[in-house]
């Protein structure tokens, strides 16, 4: 939906469920003007809703029903006849020209998680997979930071795909217990395991080069990250820069720790995130 669409209903005084305080995207969305800022709330709401049906919806004919409610409540939306639980993003929408498109995204991506656990997909639907998840909210999100068209397209493209590949590399072996394993199959397939099964993958000498090779994808991305935050209106990418810093030095502790068994869950500590957030909450 462009700027100039058909206008929606005035706002509500409903609150989005906001992010945890300690999480980095609480950080960052609260260094955000008041707007803007709620506006990035009614987003993460509406990305922790879906995502919740996916991963918690209950049985596979349950989650596909709410699923397909929110792709019509989506529809809705942009219909002019919002569901209530959609309000919060009415004055988004008309304000910052927030694309259906990238909300039916959202819905697919977790529908992708949703009914079969996903297992050593292609790199082509792999990349699907994070654009849908990560990237597409990136496009939602550079539109409230106020990004030009142009920048903030490709920036949602490459910090997406950045923090996603860096979250399926800090948790492999979460993931691998609930039987999914994103690390793509062509890599798999070049250590010898032509049918990967998440506990085998994670059992292989040589799952090391498969994670470093994924890690080198996402460091690729973090510089075309920060080539075009270098190009863009500094007050507009205060969030996506504190996002962009935070993540990667769960990267850099991932490589640092390497990916020998047993491999201990890491987290950033407490004075170098407080640094990112120094450096990067002022304008």
């Amino acid at each position: 939906m462009s700027a100039t669409a058909t206008p929606m209903p005035a706002e509500t005084a409903a609150a989005p469920a906001l992010p945890a305080k300690s999480s980095s995207f609480y950080t960052a969305m609260r260094l955000l003007p008041k707007e803007r800022r709620e506006a990035m709330y009614a987003v993460y709401a509406f990305c922790r809703a879906v995502d919740d049906v996916a991963d918690d919806g209950g049985a596979a004919e349950i989650r596909a029903a709410e699923l397909d409610r929110w792709r019509a409540d989506i529809d809705s939306l942009y219909a002019g006849r919002p569901a209530a639980r959609v309000q919060d993003l009415v004055v988004p929408i008309r304000r910052y020209g927030l694309l259906r498109e990238d909300f039916q995204a959202v819905i697919d991506g977790m529908a992708m998680d949703a009914f079969e656990d996903i297992v050593a997909p292609d790199e082509d639907t792999l990349d699907l997979y994070c654009d849908r998840v990560a990237s597409a909210v990136g496009r939602l999100s550079v539109r409230i930071f106020g990004l030009p068209e142009d920048l903030g397209i490709r920036l949602a493209y490459h910090e997406g795909r950045a923090l996603q590949l860096t979250n399926i590399l800090r948790d492999i072996d979460e993931d691998a217990t609930r039987g999914r394993l994103y690390l793509p199959r062509e890599k798999l397939r070049a250590i010898g395991l032509s049918a990967p099964t998440p506990q085998a993958a994670m059992a292989h000498p040589r799952l090391g080069e498969v994670c470093a090779a994924v890690a080198a994808e996402a460091q690729e991305h973090y510089r075309q990250t920060w080539a075009i935050i270098a190009r863009s209106p500094r007050t507009a990418t205060k969030a996506p820069r504190l996002m962009a810093a935070a993540y990667r030095l769960y990267l850099d502790a991932l490589l640092a720790r390497g990916w020998s068994a047993p491999r201990a869950r890491v987290k950033p500590g407490k004075l170098a995130l407080i640094a990112v957030a120094l450096r990067h909450g002022i304008v």
